[in-house]
């Protein structure tokens, strides 16, 4: 049996593809999905339902290639219905408006701020702030914000911190140009994790047009010439074939890119060395890998009497060498105590001020090593690999540091720093640069390996379409030419709605 529409990949932006496409009766749609489905908040595991931590019980099972150092670092994607969206700590943030300007100023039309600002509004229920011209209020996604009164004791001094040393205090961080502290907006709704699964997707269960497929993996995309037929699935369904009129990988930015080499796009010189026939010669797929290196600095702290969300607060800012006029370039996210073996902290708890370069420099890559789909892709992140990204990461950790000894948040620290260079004085910047090396680890926002343009190193145009056949399309964070100035997920989920939107329009 064939589909009109197979999408590839149940993630933030496949959850948001399949009920958007399926609006339309007459189109048949098929969601693949690798990991398992929950269709309803009862039936989630408890970790899933629960939005005030990350989780990493559904896992794709990454890890980065080794860097000079021989470290690897855990790469979580999460492999379930939903995607990420179902595993991460909810921050829901868009953005600059420089972001998206800088992405319609290389060619890709219909991708400036103005031109999604319309996306961004539809995917949302903002609680707070839907009656303002730049939010929406009745969108699948609920967007909500802790009162300052309901904030956890950590959250509020860190806030109060931030106003004292002169951030400027900001009611919404997705308010166009918005630069500062202020509490986060989250799609976490009485504590449980709106994933476009339990929101966009729900809506959409019950069409008859479309049919959902979970712990289905997909190995390849097959082509008559340069016009796409079907798919091929991997593991127990190994050479099942479905016929597709249209296929759109929504694998995310380690997923997709493996997936176009395994069908034969991407760099002629690796694919040949992988051992996959050349279907076409597209060397930017699983280059341009951009991610937000994390970073923290800890400190000990009283074991927490109760848990409290993870992300409630983000303070943003330009370092000293940014254009102010640009999007902000730092990141600071205030975590409230958090309970780890007394090895890692004497208190047997631990207070900190996570750090990331918004804007970095480094691009790194994704490349099959084999046509096997079992086999992982080599992934390189180069997190901190130019100079410009480490000298704005020491920055953040001054930034950190300063807010951690400034009261009323330096009340809570019980003792000196644990991570990541204790000892070492602010202005040592070599000694410090050396332990931001040994220690960068990623805040899990890999875009870019499958980017939208119209050069030579382009994979898609700026309809999602690949370059060079027909029929294929990506959608997901892998196409963003370059990365946010926030956390990814939100616009992620206005990347599916705008491509959706161009899709229905072309029917």
């Amino acid at each position: 049996m064939g589909f009109d529409v197979v999408i590839v990949g149940g993630g933030s932006a496949g959850c948001v593809l399949a009920p958007r496409l399926s609006e339309d009766a007459s189109r048949t749609v098929l969601l693949i999905e690798a990991g398992p489905d929950y269709p309803s908040v009862d039936d989630l595991p408890p970790e899933i339902a629960d939005g005030s931590f990350p989780v990493d019980t559904h896992d794709w099972g990454y890890a980065s290639a080794p860097d000079v150092n021989g470290r690897t670092i855990r790469l979580l994607r999460g492999r379930l219905m939903g995607g990420c969206s179902s595993t991460n700590a909810c921050l829901a943030v868009r953005g600059s408006p420089a972001d998206y300007d800088a992405w319609a100023s290389v060619g890709n039309e219909g991708w400036s701020f103005d031109e999604v600002m319309p996306f961004f509004r539809t995917c949302e229920s903002d609680r707070e702030f839907g009656d303002r011209p730049w939010h929406g209020r009745s969108g699948p996604l609920p967007i909500r914000r802790d009162a300052l009164k309901d904030l956890a004791p950590a959250h509020a001094a860190a806030l109060e911190a931030a106003a004292t040393l002169g951030h400027p205090m900001i009611e919404d961080h997705n308010a166009p140009w918005a630069v500062g502290a202020g509490v986060a907006p989250v799609n976490r709704v009485d504590g449980v994790r709106m994933s476009t699964a339990l929101t966009y997707l729900a809506e959409a269960r019950d069409r008859p047009n479309l049919t959902i497929r979970p712990n289905v993996r997909v190995d390849r995309v097959l082509f008559d010439g340069v016009r796409t037929t079907a798919v091929v699935l991997a593991g127990a369904t190994e050479g099942e074939r479905i016929e597709a009129g249209t296929v759109v990988l929504a694998g995310g930015s380690y997923g997709s890119p493996a997936i176009l080499q395994r069908s034969g796009l991407g760099p002629a010189a690796d694919l040949a060395a992988a051992g996959v026939p050349l279907v076409a010669d597209l060397p930017g797929v699983g280059r341009n890998l951009i991610d937000h290196a994390w970073l923290s600095v800890d400190v000990p702290a009283d074991p927490p009497h109760a848990a409290a969300p993870l992300a409630d607060v983000l303070i943003t800012l330009h370092s000293a060498d940014a254009d102010p006029s640009g999007p902000p370039d730092i990141q600071l996210m205030s975590a409230p105590p958090i309970r780890v073996p007394s090895t890692e902290s004497p208190t047997g708890a631990l207070l900190f001020v996570g750090v990331t370069v918004l804007k970095p420099a480094a691009r790194g890559r994704v490349s099959i090593v084999s046509p096997d789909p079992a086999s992982p892709p080599a992934i390189s992140p180069e997190h901190l690999g130019e100079r410009h990204d480490v000298a704005r990461a020491v920055e953040g950790i001054r930034v950190a540091r300063l807010l951690l000894r400034t009261a009323p948040l330096s009340d809570l620290v019980r003792g000196a720093e644990l991570r990541p260079a204790p000892g070492v004085p602010d202005e040592d910047d070599v000694a410090i640069e050396h332990a931001l090396l040994a220690s960068v680890g990623t805040y899990h926002h890999p875009v870019g390996t499958c980017r939208m343009g119209v050069d030579d190193m382009s994979v898609v145009d700026p309809g999602g379409r690949v370059h060079g056949v027909d029929g294929l399309r990506v959608c997901d964070a892998s196409v963003m030419p370059d990365i946010p100035s926030a956390n990814t997920n939100l616009p992620t989920i206005m990347v599916a709605e705008r491509i959706a939107a161009l899709m229905r329009r072309e029917v």
